[in-house]
């Protein structure tokens, strides 16, 4: 079992002991999705520790999402239960890297490929994602190679 996989489930257990319901519901729900994860497709297997950061960015994303959705439908309770469970997953996931540091990231991905203009920007992403990997929504690395190629 991976490790990151092995530590969510002790912390399951720890929450559930401490009575503490946002942290509970929201680790069943990322362990939920990580067993979905597992079963999708041809045929099982066991997620490394990388592709467990990834679904807990993309559950951390959906809160983020729902957060805003329920704000524009004037729903205020249900928008901080989604924050709350956004903030319980980030704890989980890398720090984010500064405006500074994904520009370097950039820059240095753009060095590497030659890249001239806008049209390249593919071949720069292709080269910057596995490096920031988690550490930066892909919206904004796509608006800083898209910045920097202007």
């Amino acid at each position: 079992m991976a490790e990151f996989k092995s530590r969510l489930k002790s912390d399951l257990t720890t929450a559930m002991k401490a009575r503490d319901d946002v942290r509970t519901r929201t680790l069943r729900m990322v362990l939920t999705a990580i067993s979905n994860e597992e079963v999708a497709g041809t045929s099982a297997r066991e997620l490394s520790d990388d592709d467990v950061v990834k679904v807990i960015a993309r559950e951390a994303k959906k809160r983020k999402e729902a957060a805003t959705a329920f704000d524009q439908g004037d729903r205020p309770e249900k928008a901080a239960a989604e924050r709350a469970e956004g903030e319980v997953l980030a704890g989980y996931l890398p720090a984010q890297l500064g405006d500074d540091e994904l520009a370097a990231f950039v820059t240095e991905a753009i060095a590497e490929t030659g890249a001239a203009g806008a049209g390249d920007m593919g071949k720069v992403m292709k080269v910057v994602n596995p490096k920031i990997a988690g550490r930066a929504e892909g919206g904004r690395v796509a608006a800083e190679v898209r910045r920097q190629l202007a």
